[in-house]
C-alpha cells in the first residue's frame, strides 16, 4: 500500500492500513532475515537444548538453556520489528520550493516577449550553524527542501531521512534518527545469540564425549546438528559481530555510516563529536523524537467535476433512466442542431439583406441555401467543431463557441459572395 503524507505521494514506502507500521520498499527481505534467525533456533532447541535438560543438577536446571534460547530469540525478533516497522525519520516533502530562497540576478537576464528580464536564481546550497561552526546543507530537488544537517536522500526509499546512516536490505528499511538505537541493539543481540548457540552446541559435544568415552569425531557423528549450528554461528559472527564492532566505533566518534564512507578521505572536523561518553548518551539515553509525519491522518482526494447538462435536460435523462453513452450522443446531436439553427439564421439574415437591396444584389435562391446546409464537405467541419466546443467547456453548457460561429459565418458569406446573373 502506498503511503500518503500531507498530500504528497511517497511511492517507495509501504504503510499499514491504519498508519501504524511503516516499511521500506524491500520489506520482503524480512522473510529471509526471519528464516535465518528462527530456523537455527528451532534446530538448536530440538536437537541440542532438549537433550541437555537433565544434564545438570538439580534436574530442572537444564531447562534454563531451552528457556533462555526462546526468550532471547523473541527479544531479537522484537528489536528487528522495531527497526523495520517504524518511521526512520522521514522529512515531509514540500509542495513547492521555498519561496523565501528565490532571488533575481540582474547580471543574467533572459529575453521574454522582446524584453530583457532578470533571471530567477535558486541557491543549491546554504550554510547553517552547528555548535558555532558553519555547515553546508544541500537542496533536494525531489522533496523540494533544504536538507537539515546529517540528512540525506535515500535513493531506495525515495525520502529524505534525518541523521541518515544507511539503507539496510536485511531489515528492509532505512536506518536513521528514529530507529538507529533499535538497529544497533538488534545487531548486538544477534551477535550474543550466535555466541550463545555456538557455546551450548560445543558444550553438548563435550557432554557426548564424556558419556560415550569417545573422541571429538565420534561425538560429532552422534550430533551432526551441533556441528552445523557451530559452523553457521561461526560464519554469522563474522557479519553481525563485525557490524557490531564497527557501529561501536561510529557511536563513540558520533559518526554515521554514510559520513564515514563519504568523508573518510576528507580532513574535516567532526562538528557533532561530543566526546565518547556523551556520544553514547546521545544515542541510548535521549528521547526518541516524534515522527514529523501523521501517517494516521485522512487525506482528502480532489474529486474531478464532471460536466453537467442544464437542469431541465438532466432531469429528463434521470427520469428516463437511459444509458450514459446514449446521453452523450444525444447531447452532441443537440449541439449540432443548435449550430445548424444558428447557421440557418445567418443565411436568413443575408437573404433579407439581399432582398432589402432590391435590384442592386442578386436574388435569393432557396435551392442554394439548402445545398449549402446539406453539402458533404461542410458536415465533418460542423461535427468536429461542435464536439470540440462542447468537450472543451467544464460547465457542461451547450453554448456554441464564438470561433465556430465566426468560421461558419465567414464560410457562408464566401458562398454568397460570388455574384450570379439574375434569373430572367
Amino acid at each position: 500500500m502506498v503511503t500518503v503524507l500531507q498530500g504528497e505521494e511517497f511511492t517507495q514506502m509501504k504503510v499499514h492500513p491504519w498508519g501504524r507500521l511503516i516499511f521500506g520498499p524491500d520489506a520482503r527481505s524480512l522473510i529471509v532475515t526471519l528464516l535465518l534467525i528462527i530456523l537455527p533456533v528451532i534446530i538448536f532447541c530440538v536437537f541440542v537444548a532438549r537433550h541437555l535438560r537433565h544434564e545438570f543438577s538439580p534436574d530442572n536446571a537444564g531447562y534454563a538453556i531451552l528457556v533462555v534460547a526462546i526468550i532471547f530469540t523473541i527479544y531479537v525478533l522484537v528489536l528487528l520489528f522495531l527497526t523495520s516497522a517504524r518511521d526512520p525519520g522521514i522529512i515531509p516533502r514540500n509542495s513547492h520550493p521555498p519561496e523565501e530562497e528565490f532571488r533575481y540576478d540582474s547580471s543574467v537576464s533572459v529575453e521574454v516577449g522582446g524584453r530583457q528580464t532578470p533571471s530567477l536564481q535558486f541557491p543549491r546550497t546554504k550554510e547553517v550553524m552547528v555548535h558555532g561552526i558553519p555547515v553546508r546543507v544541500k537542496y533536494c530537488d525531489t522533496c523540494m527542501l533544504y536538507r537539515p544537517p546529517r540528512c540525506s536522500h535515500c535513493s531506495i526509499c525515495n525520502n529524505c531521512v534525518e541523521r541518515f546512516d544507511h539503507h539496510c536490505p536485511w531489515v528492509g528499511q532505512c536506518i536513521g534518527l528514529r530507529n538507529y538505537r533499535y538497529f544497533f541493539m538488534f545487531v548486538s543481540s544477534s551477535t550474543l545469540l550466535c555466541i550463545y548457540v555456538f557455546s551450548i552446541s560445543a558444550l553438548y559435544i563435550k557432554v557426548l564425549m564424556d558419556d560415550y568415552q569417545s573422541t571429538v569425531w565420534k561425538a560429532m557423528k552422534e550430533s551432526p546438528a551441533s556441528v552445523i549450528l557451530m559452523a553457521y554461528c561461526f560464519i554469522a559472527l563474522w557479519f553481525v559481530g563485525g557490524l557490531t564492532g564497527f557501529h561501536l566505533y561510529l557511536i563513540g566518534t558520533n559518526q554515521t555510516t554514510y559520513e564515514n564512507f563519504r568523508y573518510r578521505a576528507d580532513s574535516r572536523i567532526n562538528v557533532y563529536d561530543l566526546g565518547c561518553f556523551d556520544n553514547f548518551l546521545e544515542v541510548f539515553c535521549t528521547k526518541v523524537k516524534p515522527s514529523k509525519n501523521n501517517f494516521r491522518a485522512f487525506v482528502q482526494e480532489e474529486v474531478q467535476q464532471k460536466p453537467t447538462l442544464p437542469s431541465t435536460q438532466e432531469t429528463d435523462v434521470e427520469d428516463s433512466g437511459g444509458d450514459p453513452r446514449s446521453k452523450v450522443e444525444d447531447d452532441l446531436d443537440i449541439g449540432e442542431d443548435l449550430l445548424k439553427i444558428s447557421q440557418r439564421r445567418n443565411i436568413e439574415e443575408i437573404d433579407e439583406d439581399i432582398r432589402s437591396r432590391g435590384s442592386n444584389g442578386p436574388p435569393h435562391n432557396t435551392s442554394e441555401v439548402d445545398s449549402v446546409l446539406s453539402s458533404d464537405h461542410r458536415a465533418p467541419t460542423i461535427r468536429s467543431d461542435t464536439r470540440h466546443s462542447s468537450w472543451g467547456r467544464r460547465s457542461g453548457s451547450w453554448e456554441i463557441a464564438p470561433e465556430v460561429l465566426a468560421n461558419s459565418t465567414v464560410t457562408e458569406s464566401r458562398t454568397y459572395s460570388t455574384p450570379k446573373e439574375p434569373h430572367q
